[in-house]
């Protein structure tokens, strides 16, 4: 259960906090802990938000640590695909054909590298050698851009000012991190990330033809054989025939996560955001919990 006293990035006047969600949130979480023990599972090694977009116009949440802040790995790219379209809607980016090329690689395949083309375009910064201090602090005020931006839309307890990295950051890119504690990582909450992607879905995000053009990147299907590790191993693992999806899984050495939006064939519809910590290389907890979760609101009403 979120602490009544935290801060929330989900708690906007037009969505309940539902106990019935409560109870089919906490029964996932519960049953997690109980499969997963080699190694052991812990309460702190998970997070999770659950909104019933059933009817998406009074849209229901749940959530489980959902408002701790966790390095969310490439799950934070959907804040950069926001964060871009809003730039574009606003005549501050250029609408170009490599523009659409980076925003695509970044979301279906999860690219850094357009990941990071992106972040300078929406930053006017560049990776780069080192820099004087005067130099680095005007470098990182231009960085904070799409975390002023997010602010200003009420998100809270987050960081989105980092590229995202294979081999780790060098020059003045290691610089910031190294004066930026302890904001030297990105960091999301999954009420963050649940509230971003039920606005994508529901065409709130910017404007209603850009979050269509934002959940057609995300879209994934779990049964194609071709299909990519984001729509098989991950929540999509977890769903039945005839079921629908639009995600953004994250995963690295150290975490494992997924940001899932779904439609069941039997009329639920909604947003699932689980993060993990200290268990990367298991592939199951994610879609053990996605099934916890649609058993639930198949039976609690």
């Amino acid at each position: 259960m979120p602490n009544a006293q935290s801060p929330s990035s989900l708690a906007p006047p037009q969505i309940q906090l539902a106990a019935r969600l409560q109870v089919i949130v906490d029964h996932a979480i519960a049953s997690a802990l109980q499969q997963f023990t080699a190694p052991n599972l812990q309460r702190d090694q998970l997070a999770l938000t659950l909104v019933d977009l059933r009817d998406p116009t009074r849209p229901e949440w749940a959530s489980f640590r959902g408002s701790e802040p966790v390095y969310p790995a490439s799950v934070i790219k959907m804040f950069y695909l926001v964060a871009a379209h809003r730039w574009l809607e606003d005549g501050r980016l250029a609408d170009t054909e490599e523009l659409h090329r980076a925003l695509r690689d970044m979301i279906v395949d999860s690219y850094n590298e357009a990941t990071g083309y992106i972040v300078d375009l929406l930053t006017a910064t560049t990776s780069g050698p080192e820099l004087s201090s005067a130099e680095l602090a005007a470098w990182h005020e231009k960085r904070n851009a799409v975390n002023r931006y997010f602010a200003g839309l009420g998100f809270q307890k987050i960081n989105i000012n980092r590229k995202t990295w294979c081999e780790g950051p060098y020059g003045r890119e290691q610089q910031s991190v190294l004066v930026s504690q302890p904001h030297h990582r990105n960091w999301l909450t999954t009420e963050a990330a649940a509230r971003l992607l039920m606005e994508i879905v529901t065409g709130q995000s910017v404007t209603p033809e850009r979050s269509r053009q934002m959940l057609a990147l995300l879209a994934r299907n779990p049964f194609e054989l071709a299909a990519g590790a984001q729509a098989r191993e991950y929540t999509g693992a977890a769903l039945p025939p005839g079921a629908q999806l639009w995600s953004k899984a994250g995963w690295t050495s150290e975490t494992r996560h997924d940001a899932a939006y779904v439609e069941l064939p039997t009329g639920e519809r909604f947003v699932l955001v689980t993060f993990t910590v200290g268990h990367a290389r298991e592939r199951g907890i994610i879609p053990a919990v996605a099934r916890a979760v649609i058993e639930g609101l198949r039976t609690v009403r």
